[in-house]
């Protein structure tokens, strides 16, 4: 079921011998030399004007600025997380040296806009901290290090997400206040100072902190812009009266700061999952008020983009949702809210996962004329340790407690009377990889705003999806896919071109290459969702390329691509999967009447785990329900298509 691909490395997929049957495709189609070779040049890389190769990086990033980030034992500030992005070698908070196995392209420092720095004068014991009593106990916690400051960073987090902090506290924290701005100078100086324009972006942004009694609508805000004009403004914050917990409030912010600035801004949304089914909305907001036309185009306006995976739970689907995708439960992390201050129950669900919001959003669309989760998928760390890293061989936890070491798999990340998250459920999760016509602020903010994008749960899959009316099988065996890709069709995160006259169904030329220090490619699934007439969406998974000679059984199913992975030593082979998959699939269901999205999801082999390499490298056992292996995965955003109308 697959077809072997070549395509140059600077088109975004390989230059690799494949045997001489797998090169010759026979004499080429009318047109084919035609419409891969335009005439721009004889140089088919002369005149390009498309993204030729995916930039990685981290748009979710803490540092010891954050306040959990900082009682946790976060003590490295910004330039060693942009060091350690850049691809040098630093030493973390408890002591460890640490490196990338690759730098990335890019990176955003994302620390909570909410009391931002406050931790660091916590440390220090400045006495107008100490004058209240959280700042006092929460410095006795800091001092005393290891679990005390852990506890500490909980019952901060706790506190906040309850609305409980000392107000008189948060405002010595908060717009408004010397300390405030000055501090934010300074988080812009450190970004312009590591942004190295084609070869290292460092983007300013914070991410906005919304909580609802612990209920998780965070948002990260991007600036496109350098610090000219990032300087005319200050973090929003969720905390009133300076900030506000309500989306449409950001929504004004962001639309504050293009008017003044004459910049531009982007904000995405994450963990849904801990929501509590208030990420996605169908009716009405969290305090009740109706969805409206305001709502919805300044939500499609100013969230482009959606974190699907990371550091706290795989965001894509939920196998209650999606009973008959087998590969729907991966690290799910379904308990409750962001606190756990509430239980999770079933009727939350279908508020909180992508592809279902993905779904609403087609549905919302037909009642108020605007799809608001019309929106491209990444992943991104969240790590609280300013470290980006999502490898399962190189994991540092999300805050600095949970940093390697032998225990960190069976102690509780956290614990209460509704339920506890143990270490080994922690998720190494992610990147985020833009198709941008070059490393630069404005170059990858720009494919941002388009859509262009993919996210991986860590291994850099090279992944092209396009969808057009009149791909044919030959235009696999082009040498220059992406040529064809964007000549013939739209590139992921667009909306499909009109369908022509006679044309019957769309078609999805997508292919994907390993990560070149990775796993083989197990499959390439096609996740298509559309709308009945009368509003009701669907959805339904297909394999359309993998690697060996499986063949679906009657029902459909493909059989497991099998396992290498050695749990004791920690390791596996590639004698099973495939180095690269591809191929035109045509959407045998399409009706030309309904609404639909599609876009493609990655499967490597499995492979080692996280967990398994503690318990190889540490020599401990691992935790009844730690799983030895995973099944790491891309996915690309939609390609959507609306019927004439």
């Amino acid at each position: 079921m697959t077809r072997p691909i070549l395509a140059a490395t600077c088109a975004g997929m390989l230059m690799i011998a494949l045997p001489a049957a797998a090169e010759d495709a026979g004499p080429p189609m009318p047109g084919t030399l035609s419409a891969a070779y335009p005439g721009k040049a004889y140089s088919p890389y002369a005149k390009r004007n498309f993204p030729e190769r995916p930039l990685w990086g981290d748009s979710h990033l803490h540092t010891s600025l954050s306040m959990d980030a900082g009682l946790f034992g976060n003590r490295l500030p910004p330039r060693e997380a942009y060091r350690f992005a850049r691809g040098d070698e630093v030493m973390s908070s408890t002591g460890q040296a640490v490196r990338l196995s690759r730098p990335l392209d890019w990176l955003v420092v994302a620390d909570h806009s909410d009391g931002m720095g406050m931790v660091g004068d916590l440390a220090a014991g400045k006495p107008q901290l100490l004058a209240y009593e959280q700042g006092a106990r929460w410095n006795k916690g800091l001092a005393a290090g290891g679990d005390a400051a852990v506890k500490a960073a909980l019952d901060l987090i706790t506190n906040f997400s309850q609305g409980k902090v000392d107000p008189a506290l948060m405002a010595l924290y908060s717009p408004g206040s010397k300390l405030y701005k000055n501090l934010w100078e300074r988080v812009i100086d450190e970004a312009e100072a590591f942004n190295d324009p084609g070869h290292f972006t460092a983007f300013i942004g914070f991410e906005w902190t919304s909580l609802i009694k612990g209920n998780n609508m965070h948002r990260v805000v991007i600036m496109r812009d350098g610090p000219v004009r990032a300087r005319q403004v200050v973090p929003f914050t969720m905390t009133p009266p300076q900030g506000s917990p309500d989306p449409r409030d950001l929504w004004k912010y962001l639309t504050n700061y293009e008017e003044k600035t004459g910049g531009e801004v982007l904000a995405i949304p994450h963990n849904g999952n801990l929501s509590n089914g208030i990420m996605f909305p169908l009716q009405a907001q969290w305090n009740g008020k109706e969805l409206d036309k305001t709502y919805v185009t300044q939500r499609d306006k100013w969230e482009p983009l959606y974190e699907a995976t990371q550091i706290k739970g795989d965001g894509e689907a939920h196998p209650f949702l999606s009973p008959d995708d087998e590969f729907a439960d991966y690290e799910t992390w379904a308990i409750g809210n962001l606190d756990v201050s509430e239980a999770k129950t079933n009727d939350m669900l279908a508020g909180e996962y992508a592809r279902e919001a993905l779904k609403r959003g087609l549905a919302i669309e037909k009642r108020l004329g605007t799809n608001p989760y019309k929106f491209g998928i990444i992943g991104a760390t969240d790590s609280h340790t300013s470290l980006a890293t999502a490898g399962e061989d190189n994991f540092f936890g999300k805050h600095t407690g949970y940093e390697p070491k032998p225990e960190r798999m069976s102690h509780p990340f956290m614990e209460n009377e509704n339920g506890k998250i143990m270490g080994w459920q922690m998720v190494a999760s992610g990147l985020a990889a833009v198709w941008a016509t070059e490393n630069t602020r404005e170059a990858i903010f720009d494919a941002m705003k388009r859509k262009e994008v993919y996210g991986t749960t860590g291994p850099r899959i090279s992944v092209r999806f396009f969808g057009g009316w009149d791909f044919t099988e030959q235009d696999t065996k082009s040498r220059m896919l992406a040529i064809v890709g964007y000549e013939k069709g739209v590139p992921m995160g667009s909306d499909l071109r009109a369908m022509p006259k006679g044309a019957k169904a769309p078609g999805f030329m997508v292919y994907a290459l390993r990560d070149y220090i990775g796993a083989n490619l197990d499959r390439i699934q096609i996740v298509k969702g559309w709308m009945d007439a009368d509003g009701t969406t669907h959805e339904k998974v297909y394999d359309v390329a993998w690697s060996g000679d499986r063949k679906p059984d009657a029902k459909g199913k493909l059989p497991p691509v099998g396992n290498t992975v050695d749990v004791a030593h920690a390791n596996w082979n590639n004698t099973i999967g495939k180095a690269e998959l591809g191929t035109i699939w045509i959407d045998p269901d399409f009706d030309p009447a309904q609404k639909a999205f599609y876009y493609a999801r990655v499967l490597e082999i499995p492979t080692p785990r996280w967990t398994t390499y503690d318990a190889f490298r540490y020599g401990v056992d691992l935790p009844e329900g730690a799983p030895t292996s995973t099944q790491e995965r891309a996915y690309t955003s939609p390609i959507w298509y609306v019927p004439a109308s």
